[in-house]
């Protein structure tokens, strides 16, 4: 237990880590994501890595799949002709997936943090994209994907930790008197809501409740049951109809998904600060357990 007390100490909280990933990702020039145009195109991704694929690829007609998904997505899709991995690591099943795309005559490119992995390491330079990480408690992932995400939609990190700071974290004062938060993101940011229920997962497990909807789709009997103790935060709109606890938190203008990912996780941060440190306690035991897994 002293251990694992020891080791929670060190762990800095998600909102903390957003504002290290949005220092990080200022720091640099970002890669350019230019992938050969293709028939159709498969990509492989699994965790928060997939809702960070379907933004990468928003604007094109792609197949998604994770690791266990994709043998059975070539089948039934014989017009796929090109590929891409999203792997931070570069690592665990990465390696293989690359080797099977390129033994199946896929022109496959890697998404990564890790340009010197094993899948890296398969693939010609130019079908390697890197973007930068930075080291952080288990299952954060947060430098990792806002990396990728930022290649892609060139959102200024300066400006989005401006915002958190300045507009954001004066609102997040007094979440611990609540045991619900029900998550509301705008219609066009739907892709995010897979991230924020991971998230919430993650880092709180069945200690606190998280939901995450749009407006539109909160419409659809998601508020039947009513409870005071459940905070209904909308981003970037005002939240006119639901729950009997409500706050609006701001997105910059111009908001991208970056933006919204910035202003939920660092939200969720806030929530996670408010509370018993369960995931501090928790993570380097799971952290061991990991690295026991068959992979």
């Amino acid at each position: 237990m002293h251990v694992a007390c020891c080791y929670a100490a060190g762990v800095k909280n998600l909102d903390e880590v957003v504002l290290d990933a949005l220092d990080l990702h200022a720091s640099y020039a970002l890669p350019k994501l230019k992938f050969k145009p293709t028939r159709k195109r498969l990509v492989v991704a699994s965790g928060n890595a997939l809702p960070t694929g379907k933004v990468v690829f928003k604007r094109e007609s792609c197949v998604f799949a994770d690791e266990g998904q994709f043998r059975e997505v070539l089948k039934r899709e014989p017009a796929l002709d090109a590929a891409v991995v999203i792997s931070a690591s570069g690592k665990k099943h990465a390696p293989l997936v690359v080797e099977e795309l390129l033994a199946r005559g896929l022109d496959t490119c890697l998404l990564t943090c890790n340009g010197a992995s094993d899948a890296a390491k398969l693939l010609p330079s130019d079908h390697v994209f890197v973007t930068k990480s930075k080291p952080e408690p288990i299952t954060y992932n947060t430098s990792t994907y806002m990396g990728m995400m930022l290649a892609k939609t060139r959102e200024n990190p300066r400006v989005i930790k401006a915002h958190l700071l300045r507009r954001v974290k004066p609102l997040l004062r007094h979440l611990k008197k609540y045991r619900a938060f029900y998550l509301m993101v705008p219609a066009e940011f739907d892709l995010m809501r897979e991230m924020f229920i991971t998230k919430f997962d993650e880092l709180f497990g069945p200690k606190l409740l998280g939901r995450c909807y749009t407006e539109a789709q909160t419409f659809h009997a998601k508020t039947v049951v009513p409870w005071d103790k459940e905070l209904f935060i909308s981003f970037g709109f005002k939240n006119r109809h639901f729950g009997l606890k409500r706050l609006t938190v701001p997105l910059p203008p111009n908001a991208g998904f970056v933006s919204l990912m910035a202003t939920g996780y660092y939200a969720i941060g806030h929530i996670q600060a408010q509370f018993p440190p369960w995931f501090k306690r928790h993570a380097e035991t799971y952290a061991q357990f990991q690295r026991n897994l068959p992979f």
